[in-house]
């Protein structure tokens, strides 16, 4: 493999037709007489300009006939930074081009003729990484900062990017750290039978760090919700309004919607951003006794969808039968987790109040909340008319403060670094058993080396097999990053 340190990567660096501008990016230690072979400064060169500053300068086309003269391919301007005052900690350069395709691509082809190598996926990060730049955990944050919809989403990545998760795990450390060395220089002085290490004093804070890893760990769940969006199931009866609803809180036909029951044989997922906060809306199949295979199928999906789900929408239909109203109720009883979710009923139709069904219908729907033990919302909407949308997104809202109270706090968001401080933790809790046990201090040590070693593979430090790591975490990546 070519040694990144050695040569000079090139890479567009924002999408070419998108804006008014383009942004093509070097890096490595021959970025400037790469540039300064290919662009032609009103005033000196790239290798003699001071770092932090911007220069107006020309790039010219080359004919291949020696007859025809050199063509103006575009004016730009050249931003210049010195190593290791970088992004990538290396020599840099960016070049500001009209956005146009063309243009962006005509320059990286002179500027890889000149000697550049086109950037693998996250090249530019992963040098920021291997520099000394930023450490894993915030060079993964770099591609949540741009994908990043909301204004959560963003809050989170920024704080991982800026060092918040990472002075966390770093306090962690030096506390495992500290343990382990303890442990150690007993081991160094095991024939003089030494202990320098209080077993009281050393479960006290293997706890306190166990509980600081669980916690952590215990952040994926929401950190997922403010990455991903809150998972909200839509269930009910076959042709109760479900897909109506998607499509009216989606603003646009994203479900097909009919008079047949069971047209919707499978989940159909949207998300949609409510004042800036994400909801994962589910839309399932309906809910009934079916003999059709395929829709027999899709309601046991339904089911699986609503265990994943934090919210769950029960839809009704406010003009069905009393007998099968009540039935549907009795199944969502069944399958909806009152400890772990919330569960919003929704009146549909209820512009139909005139319906005779309609009082009678209600008073059952009440009986079934008075026989729970946790609390339900209950909201009449007319999904087909837009009617109760606007209460029913507040009271979504409302509930996203519930599930996620702290949105200033730590989240993990990485499945990478959930299953590192799992491992942690797993290690942690032997480490405790052996000392409970008087187990001997170099078993204990082993443990404790074991839980140092998941919190480094999330920092970037001891890395087992660095090539593979690095490969995995920074191919999703956008190539000029």
């Amino acid at each position: 493999m070519t040694n990144l340190y050695q040569d000079t990567i090139v890479a567009p660096a924002t999408t070419p037709g998108t804006g008014a501008i383009s942004i093509v990016r070097l890096s490595g230690p021959d970025c400037f007489r790469i540039v300064d072979s290919v662009v032609e400064l009103a005033h000196g060169t790239v290798s003699e300009a001071a770092a932090y500053t911007i220069h107006f300068g020309k790039v010219y086309v080359i004919p291949s006939e020696a007859s025809v003269s050199p063509a103006l391919l575009d004016e730009v301007l050249v931003s210049v930074f010195r190593a290791p005052h970088s992004y990538t900690g290396e020599d840099a350069v960016e070049i500001s081009t009209h956005a146009s395709a063309y243009i962006v691509q005509e320059l990286v082809r002179l500027l890889m003729e000149a000697g550049a190598r086109f950037a693998q996926p996250g090249e530019f990060t992963r040098r920021a990484f291997l520099n000394g730049k930023m450490d894993l955990a915030q060079a993964e944050a770099v591609a949540d900062v741009i994908s990043s919809t909301t204004a959560a989403g963003h809050r989170v990545a920024m704080n991982q990017l800026k060092g918040g998760f990472s002075k966390e795990l770093a306090r962690l450390r030096a506390e495992l750290l500290e343990m382990a060395s303890l442990l150690e220089l007993e081991l160094d002085f095991s024939e003089e039978d030494v202990v320098f290490a209080d077993r009281e004093k050393l479960l006290m804070l293997l706890e306190a760090t166990r509980t600081h890893v669980d916690r952590l760990a215990a952040s994926f769940h929401q950190g997922n919700m403010i990455k991903n969006g809150v998972p909200v199931a839509i269930v009910g009866a076959a042709n109760a309004g479900k897909s109506t609803l998607l499509n009216a809180l989606v603003g646009e036909e994203r479900a097909i919607v009919t008079d047949i029951p069971g047209t919707t044989r499978d989940t159909i997922e949207e998300v949609i951003n409510l004042e800036g906060v994400l909801f994962r809306f589910i839309d399932t199949a309906g809910i009934r006794e079916s003999q059709d295979a395929v829709e027999n199928l899709g309601i046991e999906r339904s089911f699986r969808k609503l265990s994943e789900a934090e919210v769950v929408l029960g839809m009704l239909d406010v003009t069905s039968d009393s007998e099968d109203l009540a039935a549907q109720l009795a199944l969502l009883g069944q399958h909806w987790n009152g400890r772990s979710q919330k569960l919003i009923l929704l009146l549909n139709k209820s512009d139909l109040m005139e319906d005779p069904t309609y009082n009678k219908n209600v008073s059952v729907i009440n009986k079934f909340v008075s026989s729970l033990d946790y609390k339900v919302d209950i909201l009449n909407i007319s999904a087909k008319k837009g009617q109760g949308l606007y209460a029913l997104k507040q009271r979504l809202l409302a509930l996203e403060k519930d599930l996620i109270p702290n949105q200033d706090s730590t989240f993990v968001t990485n499945v990478r670094h959930y299953d590192a401080l799992r491992q942690a933790s797993s290690a942690l809790l032997d480490c405790r058993t052996s000392l409970s046990r008087g187990i001997p201090s170099d078993l204990v040590a082993e443990d404790l080396r074991r839980a140092l070693s998941s919190i480094n593979a999330i920092l970037g430090t001891d890395l087992l097999d660095p090539e593979v790591i690095l490969h995995s975490i920074f191919r999703n990546h956008c190539i000029g990053k």
